[in-house]
C-alpha cells in the first residue's frame, strides 16, 4: 500500500505538476485548492502526509496547519511557500510542521523531505505501539473496589507533575504503580530510573545517585553517570525510601530542593529536572517519631499519597490474577496452560497472603512446574494455602513407612528429596545438582525417570 499525499495549494499549475511528479514516484496523490477544502477532505481520505502552501486566500496555511494538528496530530505536514521568512518558518515549526520548503520547488528536495517525514511517522507509530505494549504489560489487574480506586488515582495524578508517595506492604506492586504513573505521564518518552534505596551501601550512595569522576576515589577507574542525571527530563523512582539513612536523606533533600548537584570529585554544577515517585512499606510518620526519617523530606515527597491495597483485602481479584499467572507460567515453560479447580480458587481466596501478589505469582509458578496434571485441584495446594491438608513432610514420612519394599521406599524418598531441593533452589537444576552433590546430567535423568514413573 502506497503512502497517500495531499497537496494543498491555490495555484492550479502547482497542483497539476506536483501531483504528476509524485504519482510517477509511486505515491497516491489527492489535491485541495484551499484550506477549507483540505480540512473537509482530511477526515475521509486520511492522508499520510500533507504538502501545504502558506499563502492562500481565505484561511492561510498556518491557520490550516493549526486546525490539522488539533484533530490529526500524527499527520506529517510540510509547508511550501514562495515568500518564506525565518519568522514564518519558526512559527510553522512551533505549530507542528515537519519541514519548510521554498518555491520554486526542486523535486529532489521535495522527495527527500517527504521520505524523511514518512520515516519519522513510522518511527512515531512504532513508539506508540511499543508504549501501548508497555502499558499493557504493566497493567494493574483486578476489578475489586480497592483496585478500581487505585486505577482512578493513577489516572488522575499521572498527567500532572506532582510528586507521589506510594505506600503498601511488600509484594503489593508498588513498582507497578510507579511504572503506570510514568507511562501515563507527559514524561513517558523519557527514562524511568529506579533506585532501590535499601540495596545501596552507604559508602556508595553518593556515587550511585550523583555519579563520579575518574579518580575521585579508590576504585573509580572511569567516569560514572549517576541516577539523577540519567533520569533528567524523566522520572526518578526511589523505592524503599524508608530504608535510606538520615545522612543520605539530607543529601537527597538538598538536591530535590535546589534541583542541582555535583558529581563526586567534580566541580561542575549540573541542573536536573526530574519527577520524583517514592515508595515505602514502612509507616513514615512512625519513623519520623522515632527519629529515623526526616520530616521535611517526608512532606516534600508526600504531595500525593497513594495506598496500594494488600491482596487479603481484594479477594475477588484472586481468580483473575491466577488466570494471568497460569498463562505466564505456561508461556515461560512452553507448555499448555493449566487450569485451576473452583475449590482450589476458593481456598486461595480465603488465604491472608502475607507476601501479597508476589507470593501468589510464585505459588502458581511452582504448582505449574511441580504438578503434571492439567488441572490444579485443592489436593495439590500445600499448607498453609490448604489448611485441611496434612503437612507434606508428615504425609511423605508416613507414606514411606507404609511401604513394604526398600527399593520403592528409596525411590519415593528420592522423589520427595529432589522435589524439595528443586523448590528451595527455584527450580534451577544446576544449583540443585551442586547443592545435593550430584552431576547435572544425573539429576536430569532422575527427574525424567521420576516423571515417567509418576512418583
Amino acid at each position: 500500500m502506497f503512502p497517500t499525499i495531499m497537496i494543498v495549494d491555490d495555484e492550479p499549475s502547482i497542483l497539476r505538476s506536483l501531483a504528476g511528479l509524485l504519482t510517477d514516484e509511486g505515491f497516491e496523490v489527492t489535491t485541495a485548492s484551499n484550506g477549507y477544502e483540505a480540512l473537509q477532505r482530511i477526515e475521509g481520505e486520511a492522508p499520510d502526509l500533507i504538502l501545504l502552501d502558506i499563502w492562500m486566500p481565505g484561511i492561510d496555511g498556518l491557520e490550516t496547519l493549526k486546525e490539522i494538528k488539533k484533530d490529526n496530530p500524527h499527520i506529517q505536514v510540510i509547508m511550501i511557500t514562495g515568500h518564506g521568512t525565518i519568522e514564518t518558518a519558526v512559527q510553522a515549526t512551533k505549530l507542528g510542521a515537519f519541514d519548510f520548503i521554498e518555491k520554486p520547488l526542486a523535486i529532489e528536495r521535495v522527495i527527500v523531505a517527504i521520505n524523511n517525514a514518512l520515516n519519522f511517522r513510522r518511527l512515531e507509530e512504532e513508539n506508540r505501539y511499543l508504549r501501548r505494549k508497555t502499558i499493557e504489560k504493566h497493567a494493574i489487574t483486578g476489578n475489586s473496589p480497592q483496585i478500581m480506586a487505585l486505577k482512578e488515582a493513577i489516572v488522575k495524578v499521572a498527567p500532572t507533575e506532582s510528586w507521589v508517595l506510594i505506600k503498601g506492604e511488600n509484594g503489593t506492586g508498588k513498582e507497578l504503580v510507579a511504572r503506570n504513573i510514568h507511562n501515563l505521564s507527559q514524561r513517558a518518552g523519557k527514562p524511568l530510573i529506579d533506585v532501590n534505596c535499601a540495596a545501596i551501601p552507604e559508602e556508595l550512595i553518593e556515587s550511585e545517585l550523583f555519579g563520579h569522576e575518574k579518580g575521585a576515589f579508590t576504585g573509580a577507574n572511569s567516569k560514572k553517570v549517576g541516577k539523577f542525571q540519567l533520569a533528567d527530563k524523566g522520572t526518578l523512582f526511589l523505592d524503599e525510601i524508608g530504608d535510606m539513612s538520615l545522612k543520605t536523606q539530607a543529601k537527597i533533600l538538598r538536591v530535590l530542593q535546589e534541583k542541582q548537584f555535583q558529581s563526586v570529585g567534580g566541580s561542575r554544577t549540573m541542573q536536573v529536572d526530574v519527577r520524583v515517585i517514592a515508595a515505602t512499606n514502612k509507616n513514615l510518620e512512625e519513623e519520623i517519631a522515632k527519629g529515623l526519617f526526616r520530616e521535611d523530606l517526608y512532606y516534600r515527597l508526600n504531595v500525593v499519597p497513594i495506598e496500594v491495597p494488600s491482596l487479603k483485602n481484594r479477594g475477588q481479584d484472586i481468580a483473575m490474577l491466577v488466570d494471568i499467572f497460569l498463562e505466564e507460567a505456561a508461556h515461560k515453560s512452553r507448555a499448555p496452560k493449566k487450569s485451576m479447580a473452583p475449590e482450589a480458587l476458593s481456598l486461595l481466596s480465603q488465604y491472608t497472603w502475607p507476601g501479597n501478589v508476589r507470593e501468589l505469582k510464585n505459588l502458581i509458578e511452582r504448582l505449574v512446574i511441580m504438578i503434571s496434571d492439567k488441572e490444579i485441584t485443592a489436593a495439590h495446594l500445600p499448607k498453609p494455602y490448604n489448611p485441611g491438608r496434612v503437612s507434606e513432610g508428615v504425609q511423605a514420612f508416613e507414606s514411606l513407612f507404609a511401604l513394604q519394599e526398600l527399593k520403592t521406599a528409596r525411590q519415593l524418598f528420592e522423589h520427595y528429596f529432589i522435589r524439595r531441593k528443586l523448590t528451595e533452589n527455584e527450580n534451577n537444576i544446576t544449583h540443585t545438582a551442586k547443592c545435593i552433590g550430584v552431576e547435572r546430567s544425573y539429576l536430569h535423568r532422575r527427574i525424567k525417570r521420576l516423571e515417567k514413573d509418576k512418583l
